[in-house]
């Protein structure tokens, strides 16, 4: 999958895809990269709160969200929308912050356009991603979609968290079930599942079989990383995570305990904190040649 990275390099911007982006606050840009399944309004944990401070930009990635996308396509087309878009919003410098697979695009993204990223804020992700998820039954496709649709009637009620969704598959995705965190599964998941194309999702997979693994390229990127993992993630497990931060040159990595794949809703003002915390101590990450938006803030 490296090789398909420096592949679609020489592509011309003819299979580039106006991304659906909100954008909000004002001051030096953050982007913020969901992952699969995914939409940029996924990431209002994170934006809500960073835009009081700077400018949030939360693409909606090709294939999801209202990022439309006809045909299938490699992975490595994400980078080149982003690029276009950073482009598009005159973006000369910003931080990149990825959640899951939108972390692995922001370390891409490091290493195509060095000079563009000033830091990485990486959320559950790898540059070696590795798996323990146990094997997924029918009855936990059940219980999973019985508590997805009674969440979304209503969100965070006791009984059905008890009931099923203790039994689905969200136990491998949170470990604490509490209403804050299956309210944003309601908010925020279960659309998010549901506008994420059939194209994305063979793309991602083709990227999995392809053993994705850019480990040695860490070394070439220089900006201050903070690493954050849940010690108890089935789907990208903190020891790779943990991996990723020991091959970067300047990183600080810290695991949750009692917390998995979907951490920043089980904990999101202690990952908040830590987060406004680092940015407090690599000023430098979040300094330089503002985008050209100014103070304007949109969705498009």
């Amino acid at each position: 999958m490296r090789r398909e990275f420096r592949k679609t390099m020489e592509k011309t911007s003819e299979t580039n895809v106006q991304l659906h982006v909100d954008i909000q606050g004002t001051g030096f840009p953050i982007l913020c990269l969901h992952g699969h399944p995914g939409n940029g309004s996924s990431m209002s944990v994170f934006t809500q709160h960073l835009a009081q401070r700077f400018q949030t930009i939360a693409p909606d990635l090709r294939g999801y969200g209202k990022s439309r996308f006809k045909g299938d396509f490699p992975m490595s087309e994400h980078l080149l929308d982003l690029e276009t878009l950073l482009d598009r919003l005159k973006i000369n410098r910003c931080l990149v912050l990825g959640w899951s697979l939108g972390g692995i695009l922001a370390m891409e993204l490091a290493l195509k356009l060095p000079q563009r990223v000033s830091g990485l804020i990486l959320i559950a992700t790898a540059a070696r991603p590795r798996s323990n998820h146990p094997p997924i039954s029918w009855q936990d496709n059940l219980y999973t979609g019985i508590a997805s649709i009674i969440n979304w009637l209503q969100p965070g009620v006791k009984w059905n968290i008890e009931t099923f969704g203790k039994r689905s598959l969200f136990r491998y995705l949170i470990q604490q079930h509490t209403p804050t965190t299956y309210q944003y599964l309601a908010a925020e998941a279960i659309p998010a599942y549901l506008q994420t194309s059939a194209a994305a999702t063979k793309s991602l997979n083709r990227a999995i079989k392809a053993r994705y693994n850019c480990l040695g390229d860490l070394g070439k990127i220089s900006c201050p990383s903070l690493v954050l993992a849940g010690a108890v993630d089935r789907h990208i497990t903190a020891e790779s995570s943990q991996e990723t931060a020991q091959h970067l040159q300047d990183s600080q990595w810290h695991c949750y305990p009692n917390t998995a794949h979907l951490f920043p809703w089980e904990i999101p003002h202690q990952v908040l904190k830590d987060i406004d915390n680092w940015i407090c101590l690599h000023p430098q990450a979040v300094k330089g040649e503002l985008g050209k938006l100014g103070k304007l803030g949109e969705t498009r």
